[in-house]
């Protein structure tokens, strides 16, 4: 028995079409839900979480297949009896590659560098180096082990912390005593209720003085006016890719907080992202279409 998947654009059916058992229906956001809706077991949404409108249309809705490695903006909005499967295992590799380049950035002064080439002045100054640093990444899943691989061989010392202890990771109750001792600190964890304000005057505290702050999470995992204390007061440096609020708005004291380096959330963004997140998406359709439930599927809230 065939499966229609509803896919959001052409390199989506293109990715789907050697998949047993998929036939793959493009839709388009906005539009009309194609007359092939009324069959369509699985959606992959575009870019904007669908709402009641579009349920109604999708009456034999099992799965909906995220081409993100994060699920916060659909927690609470799924009909009751579908499942939820997200992409992780396609932005690991890229959002792990923005963590070693922001540090390096910012450990070997490069903006500084490139500040002194724009004004045309032959700067030389001592750096610092990734070597030997102590890195506690927080959140120990597929992006946590990417970002591990990456840093090792720049002879960085890294700590891994979950939401709970197992072989190899720290438990989030350990944190108190692991931040004194670390000079950096990466969250790679997604955004829940028991994630939400992690990151607060207390825990930023406990950071040793001069450490940086990288979040490749989410915004408000973060308490954004605790961390731009820290900041102005010059005690912490960091590097964000997501913010709270976000966009960040004009006027935003997080756009001339000393120590900060900014990305507008492309940690992810790069070539042949599309591609990898579809193989994945791929792989949890095909195992949905032969019967099996899919790796990535999401309980509670995630």
């Amino acid at each position: 028995m065939t499966v229609t998947v509803l896919v959001p654009d052409d390199e989506g059916v293109a990715a789907l079409s050697e998949v047993p058992l998929v036939q793959a229906v493009r839709y388009q956001w906005g539009d009309p839900v194609p007359t092939e809706a009324a069959k369509a077991e699985v959606l992959i949404p575009g870019r904007h979480p669908a709402g009641e409108e579009l349920w109604r249309e999708l009456p034999n809705l099992r799965l909906i297949q995220l081409l993100t490695a994060g699920a916060d903006d659909w927690i609470g909005k799924v009909p009751e009896g579908v499942l939820l499967s997200t992409c992780r295992g396609a932005h690991g590799g890229s959002m792990a590659e923005w963590v070693v380049a922001v540090l390096l950035s910012m450990y070997r002064k490069l903006d500084v560098f490139a500040d002194a080439h724009r004004q045309t002045r032959w700067t030389r100054l001592s750096a610092d180096t990734l070597q030997g640093k102590h890195v506690l990444v927080v959140g120990a899943g597929d992006l946590g082990r990417q970002l591990r691989r990456r840093l090792e061989p720049f002879d960085a010392r890294c700590t891994m912390v979950g939401m709970s202890a197992r072989d190899g990771v720290h438990g989030v109750q350990e944190l108190p005593e692991l931040l004194p001792s670390h000079d950096v600190v990466v969250l790679m964890v997604p955004l829940t209720s028991r994630t939400r304000g992690m990151v607060d005057a207390d825990f930023l505290a406990a950071m040793r003085d001069g450490a940086v702050l990288v979040n490749a999470a989410r915004g408000p995992v973060v308490v954004t006016d605790a961390l731009v204390a820290e900041l102005t007061a010059g005690r912490l440096r960091a590097a964000l890719d997501v913010t709270d609020p976000e966009p960040l708005p004009p006027g935003h004291p997080l756009w001339t907080a000393p120590g900060l380096l900014l990305t507008p959330h492309i940690g992810g963004t790069v070539s042949g992202g599309r591609s990898r997140s579809y193989a994945v998406a791929a792989a949890e359709i095909a195992r949905y279409a032969g019967g099996e439930l899919p790796d990535n599927l999401v309980h509670g809230e995630y």
